[in-house]
């Protein structure tokens, strides 16, 4: 599994613990040179950079707000500019803002959720679209939730921009094969991130209990996910959804 010779984006990538990171090492371990964003914690993403860039790889931390579409243009140019076209982009940016009931969430609270979660991806996979088909090679794969498939009380923009991705996915799938373009998402239950360790402690036994394993996931099972999709073992699945719930859509006792 190599990406030499391949340009990997991964958004929401500045976290010190989060899925975004493992993501965007494990592209570079693999050869990838790999791009980063962030927006207000800079400094986890350019510490990304340097540290992907100690590995061999060239690297650039961008600062940009996915949830506008000028941020993202000017984003992807200067990637491009400095690291060549996107193949490789991973939607992992995110918001779960607030966790209050559908009577009780703002219009506000709606739009930035939405705005995040779910059109900052499409921004990103029209950026990147004209070169992956000018390229006849291309992955799009888009980080979702269990709020997306199974819902959730209080997450009523959260969990409807997520399950937006699904179908988002479907149609890059559907509008890129003949371009060598596949799409797909990653269905994450519960993962060990710095969202997760802000969970209340009683929370978090709560879920872990749900899951078959009885703990959640590491961002790196995360990564390795996202690493067979965007590899050329992979190119045969599009359009998919892969599961990496830990059982948490099942009938646990």
């Amino acid at each position: 599994m190599s990406f030499e010779k391949k340009v990997a984006f991964v958004s929401g990538a500045s976290r010190p613990l989060g899925n975004g990171k493992a993501i965007a090492i494990a592209l570079a371990q693999r050869g990838a040179d790999v791009a980063v964003s962030g927006l207000r914690h800079m400094d986890g993403a350019m510490a990304l950079a340097d540290e992907i860039k100690a590995m061999g790889r060239k690297s650039v931390a961008v600062q940009m707000d996915v949830s506008k579409y000028e941020d993202v243009r000017k984003g992807f140019a200067r990637i491009k500019e400095e690291l060549g076209p996107v193949s490789i982009l991973v939607n992992n940016a995110a918001l779960m803002n607030h966790n209050v009931s559908i009577a009780k969430t703002t219009i506000e609270e709606w739009d930035d959720e939405v705005r995040i979660c779910l059109n900052s991806a499409f921004y990103c996979i029209k950026e990147a679209w004209n070169d992956m088909c000018a390229n006849q090679w291309g992955r799009v794969i888009n980080i979702t939730s269990v709020a997306a498939v199974l819902g959730g009380v209080g997450q009523s923009s959260y969990g409807s921009a997520k399950a937006g991705l699904i179908s988002l996915s479907k149609t890059v799938a559907l509008e890129g094969a003949r371009y060598n373009i596949t799409g797909n998402c990653v269905l994450i239950g519960i993962s060990e991130t710095d969202a997760y360790h802000k969970l209340p402690e009683a929370v978090q036994q709560q879920v872990k209990q749900m899951t078959v394993h009885k703990k959640p996931a590491q961002p790196q099972d995360v990564a390795n996910a996202v690493a067979f999709l965007a590899s050329e073992e992979g190119w045969y699945m599009t359009g998919a959804v892969m599961n990496m719930l830990g059982g948490l859509d099942l009938f646990v006792f």
